[in-house]
């Protein structure tokens, strides 16, 4: 069994992760939370496939209210994703076993409220109803007020880390290829993590996402050297499709696990429903490389110099189509292999804005229509039979540039 650093454990439903516990896979449903039956078999099938615990999306009302009738048809361990609101907690906390909360999304909802206070509610009915609950910083979508340097920390009653260890992590982490997307994403996760402690809650892990593989390396090295005893969960978002999207984790996952960082892990795979236990599959050969010492480089594995960085599908995305958006850029651009450019795709209104600012080109797909980005500067809106020639179009004129 892998030996990972032995952080506290905590209580996930019937599971353990942390201490001595081995690593945890995860994936996530991506049917519509409120189709009940479709989402419970599909928890169903994944824990079947080696899945510890799944994770649900729930963005309104009437998805909460679908949690109760879900959990009683699995017994999966089961995980729910607020995102953008975070007052569905109390809905759905009676019938999962953990609830993650991203930092940047706290200030949609209520934004006169600090997110100290809203913080604070979460943990409150995380008691209530015995849930654990998961820090989840995502670098396409933090927090607005958690730039490293501008920021003067929180006043921690904690005192867990100084402001001195954390910009010292801070400058520790940063190099050429790594901009302050890290810095603000590790200020904000070990901010949250030592406002939880000052509560007295200390039942969390904490996850530290990108869609570069370097970034999740680099972020979640100094975490663990800051706060070695919280459990972390480890992912590189928006991998892809496979098989580029495994082999992007791979780079990404598999040298962390060899230095014993991460306790539970998720290979988030652009892949429709009836395949997310490819997700699955992909995590069972990440640890078994691990236990065999087969640590992906890029010596071994280097990327096309064109990127292409897309969602894993979920109960988000409001287009079925999607999925086949991200196999026809695929193959419309393989020509443009050794171009460096990056191309993002993503599949709703709650990471797509943000997560295009990033890319050089964006596409953000809608119910009936796709978002067409430079940067952080809108093209048009065009429908998805318009949208690959242009695409194609705007690739060429950012060439001639």
């Amino acid at each position: 069994m892998m030996i990972q650093n032995r952080t506290r454990e905590i209580k996930i439903g019937t599971v353990i992760i942390g201490g001595s516990q081995p690593v945890v896979l995860q994936s996530m449903a991506a049917t519509k939370t409120a189709d009940i039956a479709a989402t419970a078999e599909t928890c169903q099938r994944l824990a079947e496939a080696g899945a510890g615990m799944v994770r649900i999306a729930v963005d309104t009302q009437h998805d909460a209210e679908s949690l109760r009738e879900i959990r009683k048809r699995t017994t999966t361990t089961l995980s729910v994703d607020l995102q953008e609101n975070y007052r569905l907690a109390e809905i759905v906390a009676p019938y999962v076993d953990k609830i993650r909360y991203n930092p940047g999304h706290l200030h949609h909802a209520e934004p006169e409220i600090s997110w100290q206070k809203k913080v604070e509610r979460i943990i409150e009915i995380a008691r209530k109803y015995d849930c654990a609950l998961r820090i989840g910083v995502n670098c396409g979508s933090l927090d607005p007020s958690a730039t490293a340097g501008n920021d003067p920390m929180f006043d921690r009653t904690s005192n867990r880390v100084s402001d001195n260890a954390i910009n010292n992590a801070i400058n520790n982490a940063i190099n050429d290829t790594i901009n302050n997307t890290i810095n603000n994403a590790l200020n904000s996760a070990v901010k949250h993590a030592d406002f939880m402690e000052s509560l007295d809650f200390r039942r969390f892990c904490v996850s530290i996402k990108s869609s570069d593989p370097k970034a999740v390396i680099s972020a979640n090295r100094q975490f663990a050297s800051l706060r070695h005893d919280i459990p972390l969960h480890l992912g590189l978002t928006e991998a892809g499709m496979p098989p580029e999207g495994v082999m992007k984790s791979r780079l990404a996952l598999e040298p962390l696990l060899a230095e014993g960082i991460g306790n539970t892990l998720r290979v988030s795979l652009t892949v429709p429903n009836n395949r997310k236990q490819e997700e699955i599959e992909a995590g069972k050969l990440i640890l078994r490389n691990i236990e065999q010492g087969k640590i992906l480089t890029t010596a071994d594995w280097t990327p096309d110099r064109f990127n292409i960085i897309s969602c894993p599908s979920c109960a988000r995305v409001e287009n079925d189509r999607f999925v086949m958006l991200v196999q026809q850029v695929r193959e419309a651009t393989r020509f443009m292999k050794d171009i460096p450019i990056t191309v993002a795709v993503m599949g709703c209104r709650v990471n797509g804005p943000g997560e295009t600012d990033h890319a050089d080109i964006g596409l953000w797909c809608g119910a009936k229509s796709v978002n067409l980005k430079r940067g952080t500067t809108l093209l048009g809106t065009f429908s998805y039979d318009e949208i690959v020639p242009k695409l194609l179009k705007e690739l060429e004129q950012f060439q001639q540039q």
